[in-house]
């Protein structure tokens, strides 16, 4: 019985959300907004009898929520879905190009002399898969003009069980590593192509390298190092940060060009398990002491990863008012109703419905609203994401994002969240409506009319 009383619900809600003789569906919500589109002034038009009239004029307004609903969902899902592809290939390059995970000492100037001892302690952990000690500083490059540029100077080992930072090795568009002899018999130097084109630097291009590290102070001022490199390679990994600022040398040549001697700079190790890199920080951290510190990939880069969860915050914040401004759409087309039936609403009362039914059929019809709208929205928002991620027609500037082109990667539960949050989001804006219907009394209804 109380099966049967729903289903007659639910008939009566999709009976008043008919307009010109058809349910309320994506379908007819589409045609109701187009017809509206090409001649505005037909619903209100005369020519037929006012229940026709008003019948066209809540399918309109019907399918004005509808739209509202979906727009919302649409935009919700494919910017949080940029924004959760922005997050994930950010990681995705920065794991590719660089370490897991590095140890300095910060008491020495950001050198370790005892850096051997610190390796075996690093690669005897057990979630450490590969470790090796690197250099890294800023020095100047010059490519044989009047210009210099700041860059920033790596000097990485050419052992197999090397870091990740040889990943970058991997992006080599021209060219190959720098280890090994070359044409002039200067070390080898790959870079950047952002930075080969700024210095318009090309396989076999001799540059100066130029460093005031452990330069002493003399009358004339400070005489920087300064040493002759042959350009061997040029990568490109679409991020900024290394594709514009970033060189490499062997190990032993940045240790000679910065003054280290048998130094370094620090380690650097790779996990089995990226998301684990803090956690083994911590534990390699705690046993090697004062003064060294170990930092993992997440703590490196926490400000940007920040920034990009408080930027999704508060898009999400922004979109869902627009499904709120939806629901108020849902609510007027709901008072609506409520004004206009007002005389059903009392044949129903007096045919034996409840109070409770008749804010059921009100509350069964914003559900409707939601639906419909929700589907609308969730299939267009996945279609532009397909699209979006298929064909990356929008380009980005990589010295701003980082990256180059707009991402995109839909998560299955935010998906969820949105669908459900814009479903409630219609139900709630139908509790004032549906309570305005049931506080009627069959009655006041009649005579309303």
């Amino acid at each position: 019985m109380r099966d049967g009383r729903g289903r007659f619900e639910r008939f009566i809600a999709r009976r008043y959300l008919r307009g010109t003789g058809r349910r309320l569906s994506v379908v007819s919500a589409l045609r109701t907004l187009g017809r509206f589109a090409r001649r505005p002034w037909r619903p209100l038009a005369g020519g037929r009898s006012a229940d026709a009239r008003d019948a066209r004029l809540v399918a309109f307004i019907s399918s004005l929520a509808v739209g509202g609903v979906a727009v919302g969902v649409m935009a919700l899902i494919v910017v949080i879905g940029v924004l959760n592809g922005l997050q994930e290939s950010l990681r995705d390059r920065i794991l590719s190009g660089g370490p897991h995970a590095h140890v300095m000492e910060f008491e020495n100037s950001f050198s370790m002399d005892d850096w051997r001892t610190v390796l075996d302690r690093v690669r005897s952990d057990a979630d450490v898969v590969a470790a090796s000690p690197f250099v890294f500083n800023k020095i100047l490059l010059n490519a044989g003009d009047n210009y210099n540029e700041a860059i920033v100077l790596r000097g990485i080992t050419d052992d197999p069980s090397g870091t990740r930072i040889a990943g970058l090795l991997e992006h080599l568009v021209i060219g190959r590593a720098p280890f090994g002899p070359t044409e002039s018999g200067d070390p080898g130097i790959v870079v950047g192509r952002g930075l080969a084109q700024q210095l318009g630097l090309y396989e076999g291009k001799p540059v100066v390298a130029a460093s005031l590290r452990n330069t002493p102070l003399s009358g004339i001022g400070f005489s920087p190092a300064l040493k002759r490199f042959e350009v061997t390679g040029i990568f490109q990994t679409g991020l900024y940060q290394y594709d514009d600022e970033l060189a490499m040398v062997p190990l032993e040549e940045a240790q000679e060009l910065l003054g280290l001697g048998d130094a370094v700079t620090g380690i650097e190790f790779d996990v089995g398990d990226p998301w684990k890199a803090s956690e083994v920080s911590e534990r390699i951290e705690e046993g090697l002491g004062w003064p060294y510190r170990v930092q993992g990939w997440q703590e490196l880069n926490g400000s940007l990863f920040s920034a990009l969860r408080l930027e999704k915050i508060g898009m999400a914040v922004v979109l869902v008012l627009i499904v709120l401004v939806a629901s108020f759409n849902i609510v007027s087309t709901l008072v609506m109703m409520v004004a206009d039936r007002t005389r059903e609403i009392g044949i129903l009362r007096s045919m034996g419905v409840t109070s409770r039914g008749v804010g059921k059929v009100f509350t069964n019809m914003g559900l409707f609203i939601g639906v419909v709208g929700t589907t609308i929205g969730g299939t267009l928002g996945a279609i532009l994401a397909w699209a979006l991620s298929r064909y990356e027609f929008i380009t980005l500037p990589s010295d701003v994002y980082f990256i180059d082109r707009l991402p995109i990667s839909l998560a299955p539960l935010d998906v969820t969240l949105i669908v459900v949050g814009s479903v409630l989001i219609s139900y709630l804006a139908t509790i004032y409506p549906a309570r305005k219907a049931a506080a009627l009394t069959p009655v006041d209804a009649i005579r309303h009319e």
